[in-house]
């Protein structure tokens, strides 16, 4: 499935379009659980968000630095160390007077550099919907004057951190990776992530 792709391919076998199809249900079964876009958020429901998302984040980063420590230079062709957003979720919650995530899920470190590239799919996608939240939390009264820093963490760098991953997927692929790998270790992380912040979604009041 990976042979022949060139990082500048952008046909129906993309990596990228495989891991945004291969993911589509996964990922909107995560949005319509979390509803972060809910008119009616309050604090403590985000609250209780920022604090499963802050756990997760910090199993998932563990285990990205044990590939990290294993594969150097593949952690830096996708600039790893600019990636974290843990330290982020963390500041965020004592923000809003609340403390860190106690737990964490179980998350196996990724096997290889693929598995690696799938997580980091999900891990980086979601600074691009980060955005719009972001915007959206400006709108809310009830959290009005509020400025939050993990869902956006790179402001106007955004794009070009999106594009860099991009680039370093397809790279990837091009080299010899397996795409297939990214996408099953891309539907894991999402299903874990939803799966670990089910407990805050599940927590709002009926309208």
């Amino acid at each position: 499935m990976a042979e022949g792709l060139r990082p500048e391919h952008h046909g129906e076998d993309d990596v990228l379009r495989m891991l945004r199809s291969g993911t589509a249900a996964e990922h909107a079964d995560l949005e319509r659980s979390l509803d972060l876009l809910d008119p009616a958020l309050d604090r403590t429901r985000l609250t209780d968000v920022l604090a499963r998302m802050h756990g997760f984040w910090q199993a998932a980063e563990t285990g990205l630095d044990a590939w990290a420590a294993r594969h150097p230079g593949d952690a830096g062709q996708v600039s790893w160390e600019r990636r974290r957003r843990a330290g982020l979720f963390a500041a965020d919650l004592a923000t809003l007077g609340a403390r860190g995530a106690a737990d964490a899920p179980e998350l196996p470190p990724p096997a290889g550099t693929d598995e690696a590239m799938g997580r980091l799919y999900v891990l980086e996608g979601s600074t691009l919907g980060g955005a719009f939240i972001d915007r959206h939390l400006a709108t809310v009264p009830a959290l009005s004057g509020l400025r939050l820093r993990a869902f956006s963490p790179y402001g106007p760098e955004t794009g070009a951190m999106w594009r860099d991953f991009r680039r370093a997927a397809r790279d990837r692929v091009a080299a010899g990776g397996d795409a297939g790998a990214m996408v099953a270790a891309a539907r894991s992380t999402f299903g874990a992530l939803a799966a670990w912040c089910r407990p805050a979604a599940s927590a709002r009041v009926p309208a």
